[in-house]
């Protein structure tokens, strides 16, 4: 079965907490979306705010996935360029398949339907195209060739840049997808 997508669909209280349980579940499988597990939805809530502020302030669009049965499946989260210079192209931020779901292909879907959805998008204010998207990954953990696979290209690393653990550092990994 397909999932559903939805872009900017209303922040109520059932997607809040859809939301926050998705991200503290895909982060307690160990996946790379800002936390070191164990969390817990309190410690995903503040970072889920300041995404909420964004989407309010409309420097943040967000695009939900939502399974069979109407519960948030995967998530992707994009931020617009608040530089003058660089408003012809976006960040793309937690990216996001509940770990019940991998496997299934969602992954795949999620990042087509993202490049569908940001074709669709004007810049800031609603000017201009964009032309691009790009989003950062943790080195180690083999997503960058997920990426990869969906036409991202490698365009820069910073060695050692994320410290997971003490001893433990990985490469902040630059990938850009071209929309033309």
């Amino acid at each position: 079965m397909a999932l559903t997508f939805q872009l900017d669909p209303p922040v109520t209280p059932a997607l809040r907490d859809g939301l926050l349980g998705l991200w503290t579940e895909v982060s307690n499988a160990d996946g790379a979306v800002g936390f070191v597990p164990p969390v817990s939805i309190e410690d995903v809530r503040p970072e889920l705010v300041k995404h909420f502020v964004a989407m309010a302030e409309g420097r943040m669009r967000l695009l939900v996935g939502f399974d069979e049965a109407g519960r948030v499946a995967a998530t992707a989260f994009i931020a617009y360029n608040t530089h003058r210079l660089m408003t012809h192209w976006v960040w793309l931020y937690t990216v996001m398949v509940h770990p019940a779901h991998q496997g299934k292909g969602y992954g795949r879907d999620l990042m087509t339907a993202t490049a569908d959805a940001v074709r669709g998008l004007g810049g800031p204010g609603g000017s201009g195209g964009i032309e691009a998207i790009r989003l950062t990954c943790r080195g180690g953990t083999g997503v960058d060739r997920f990426y990869g696979s969906c036409g991202y290209k490698e365009v820069g690393r910073v060695p050692g840049a994320i410290r997971v653990a003490e001893g433990d550092d990985r490469d902040d990994i630059i990938m850009l997808l071209p929309l033309h």
